[in-house]
């Protein structure tokens, strides 16, 4: 027998069951070939301290989830939710999405062929397979979703859609729980990957549909809000890698400034003067578009929260 693999598909969950509902229906029935590398597989799912009585219903469901071990931790967030989930994890690869994502029944069997076809070229397992991820607020029918231009992303290690041999994960260090706030935690982790020499290898078919609300303006408040947090988890993430790069990543450079103060017409452009613009988009059925619209303003917030975060530090330049 030739490359075998163990998954663990890890899933950090928050008050989402109705969502984590069809999140976990779709990897109770996944295609495996009978020649696939796939030997067995498990779903290591981590509750951090739901209100919504998710636990309750796994419960009493449980005898329809037959591939689930679930674990519980007061709510600490996404970072320390994944950590725990890995070090329960009995699979020697790990497979991160989040309780929002609905995949396809041939999702692991891609991760799978994709592991197997990156060890033969690279000569090692030095690397991470990276799936599509589509965006949808079709709630009864999330994969129905055609991909769009505004679901690309050029994300190095984002933890979406990705599978990744276990033991480098441990060597990296897992993910860092100083970033509390929204944002940066699963690109952090990447950069310390990419120093340890892994590469990225896209996977395509391995095909996963996040799943969010239609956009409306009740929810502005909290995406600012998360831009903000955003911002200054993103000088956390600078202070522990002091590189250009990171700085492109986190918006902090003057043409970032420059370009979301044009775009935003210093902040002319708001979540107030362009709420009926918005709600115009959103009644002709247009949400998706009306949320791209608002990133601009989005953005201009996120360039802001990162020098404000700065210049706290002393560092203000």
């Amino acid at each position: 027998m030739g490359e075998t693999v163990f998954f663990s598909v890890v899933i950090p969950t928050y008050d989402r069951q109705p969502i984590l509902e069809k999140c976990l229906r779709a990897l109770e029935t996944q295609d495996l070939s009978a020649s696939s590398a796939v030997i067995d597989y498990e779903i290591v799912l981590v509750d951090d301290g739901s209100t919504d009585g998710t636990l309750d219903w796994l419960a009493a469901h449980q005898d329809e989830f037959p591939h689930v071990r679930w674990f519980q931790q007061d709510h600490a967030g996404p970072a320390a939710a994944r950590n725990l989930g890995v070090e329960k994890a009995l699979g020697d690869t790990i497979i991160f999405i989040d309780s929002d994502l609905v995949v396809l029944k041939g999702f692991l069997q891609a991760h799978s062929e994709a592991l197997v076809q990156g060890k033969e070229k690279l000569g090692g397992d030095r690397f991470f397979t990276y799936g599509a991820v589509i965006n949808t607020c079709n709630f009864d029918n999330p994969t129905a979703e055609p991909y769009k231009i505004t679901d690309f992303s050029a994300a190095f290690f984002a933890t979406g859609n990705v599978a990744i041999p276990k033991h480098w994960l441990e060597k990296a260090g897992l993910f860092d729980t100083g970033f509390q706030l929204y944002g940066w935690e699963d690109l952090e982790l990447g950069v310390r990957l990419k120093n340890l020499g892994l590469k990225l290898i896209k996977c395509p078919e391995a095909v996963g549909y996040h799943w969010h609300p239609p956009f409306n303006l009740a929810q502005i408040p909290r995406l600012i809000d998360q831009e903000i947090q955003r911002g200054r988890m993103g000088v956390l993430f600078y202070q522990k890698h002091p590189t250009w790069d990171v700085k492109m990543m986190i918006q902090m450079t003057w043409f970032h400034r420059l370009l979301w103060g044009i775009l935003s017409l210093n902040g002319a452009l708001n979540e107030r003067t362009m709420a009926p613009f918005l709600q115009w988009l959103i009644n002709l059925g247009k949400p998706q578009l009306a949320l791209e619209i608002a990133r601009i303003f989005l953005n201009w917030y996120n360039v802001k929260g990162v020098y404000a975060a700065y210049k706290e530090i002393g560092k203000a330049e």
